[in-house]
């Protein structure tokens, strides 16, 4: 039988402008990835230690303070505040969305399962100010740093969870994500009280005017990008203006997004809006921003400073020590003189790897120490190798355990499977991209 010539006119051709909205969301969707972010960022801290200890070191600092004025809108600010100020507010806008979330629809509006989570967080923030507190105060050191270890780096731990937990129960990552959104709540109010500068009462009268009218433009269901981002421009403007750090005009924003569906909606504003700016946010903002705060020279005395200056000390083991303590201790407590219990899949070992996952700073903390040792340079250099060491022995010292606690439960389920017949639904994967 002869085969049918093909006709080049019903062969599928290739629509380059087809190809090239599927790469771009294909790019989209890897950005996305918690494990994308967290990678972006340990490159991205790895890259400034390089240039800081690199023959180009002076051309690297010499970039990160050159400045950028608008004077006719009172904004000055080097490089590195530029980052710090105005690309991590774009980071803390998705803090504010996901913390609207939780607040609405996700585990914080059901008391029962939030108390755990809250509880824990607050255990975590409480306990490594306390370690701090006693450290510089037995060392006769400065206080200024006692917020820097409370921090956990939400995109960081996440990311690690991703590729060490793909054989934990899922209600490890959402206790996690909980409790890391409660304390970003908690960083962003310490942040707004103790670290404002002199207060400018008009501009901060008119960054709450802006929000406002933002917060009525989007109930009337206005749309347009043009009309959103030049209003939040000018809020952030007027907030960094007030002395309030500009970072707190990200999370308001995201908090006015609403979050919830309406009729013959697929997805709310606010999903919408985090689906466009979280690549963004994971592959330049929080990058950049650590490109320029993580550069720090290290050498034999940078390490000899750590243990010599309670402040670098202080920190570390709040971090490292500090962190496990408040949050294991406190999910314990709760859970022994509460009605709260703890999710039946998890254990209590699978808690104390998380616990040792939140005291990942970085982010969060090394903004704080930008805010808290602004007028000791040289402390704040040694504080942030101590936030970088801190994050690092926590990390790597989470992945063991979580490790090991995701081959116990893989060991539990394979035992168990001949029983029930069943396959294991409850464990954490990379979630997919919308």
């Amino acid at each position: 039988m002869a085969t049918r010539p093909s006709l080049p006119f019903l062969r599928p051709t290739k629509d380059p402008e087809v190809e090239r909205e599927r790469d771009r969301r294909s790019v989209a969707q890897f950005l996305r990835l918690e494990v994308t972010g967290g990678a972006f960022l340990l490159m991205a801290a790895a890259l400034a230690l390089l240039l800081a200890n690199s023959p180009i070191s002076d051309d690297y600092f010499s970039l990160r303070d050159h400045h950028l004025d608008i004077p006719a809108l009172g904004l000055e600010l080097s490089i590195g505040h530029w980052a710090s100020d105005g690309l991590l507010a774009i980071f803390f806008f998705i803090a504010g969305i996901e913390l609207k979330r939780e607040l609405t629809v996700g585990e914080l509006r059901r008391p029962a399962a939030a108390l755990l989570p809250v509880v824990a967080a607050i255990g975590g923030m409480a306990v490594p100010a306390l370690v701090y507190a006693t450290v510089v105060g037995l060392g006769d050191g400065s206080m200024d740093g006692w917020a820097v270890p409370m921090a956990t780096d939400i995109a960081f731990a996440l990311g690690v969870l991703a590729v060490v937990g793909r054989r934990l129960p899922s209600a490890l990552r959402t206790f996690l994500l909980t409790l890391a959104i409660v304390d970003d709540l908690i960083a962003i109010i310490i942040i707004a009280i103790f670290f404002t500068s002199d207060l400018n009462l008009w501009a901060l009268l008119g960054a709450f005017a802006g929000l406002a009218v933002f917060a009525l433009l989007h109930r009337r269901g206005v749309r347009g990008w043009y009309v959103y981002v030049p209003l939040a421009l000018l809020i952030w403007g007027l907030m960094y203006n007030s002395g309030v750090h500009a970072t707190i005009a990200g999370v308001a924003i995201g908090m006015l997004l609403r979050s919830t569906t309406e009729t013959l909606e697929k997805e709310s504003p606010a999903e919408k809006v985090e689906h466009i700016v979280h690549p963004f946010s994971a592959a330049v903002a929080v990058p950049l921003f650590a490109v320029f705060a993580a550069g720090v020279p290290v050498s034999g005395d940078t390490f000899g400073a750590l243990v010599r200056e309670p402040e670098a000390l202080g920190v570390m083991l709040g971090l490292v020590a500090g962190k496990v303590i408040g949050i294991f201790g406190a999910t314990w407590l709760a859970a022994r003189f509460t009605k709260a219990r703890l999710n039946p899949s998890l254990t209590w070992p699978d808690v104390l790897g998380g616990a040792m996952l939140a005291g990942i700073g970085f982010t969060v903390s090394l903004l704080i120490t930008e805010l808290a040792f602004t007028e000791a340079p040289a402390m704040e250099e040694h504080v942030k190798v101590a936030v970088l060491l801190g994050s690092l022995i926590s990390a790597v010292g989470a992945a063991v355990v979580l490790t090991l606690r995701g081959r116990a439960h893989q060991r539990s389920l394979a035992a168990a499977s001949p029983a029930d017949g069943g396959e294991d639904d409850a464990v954490i994967s990379p979630p997919s991209a919308p």
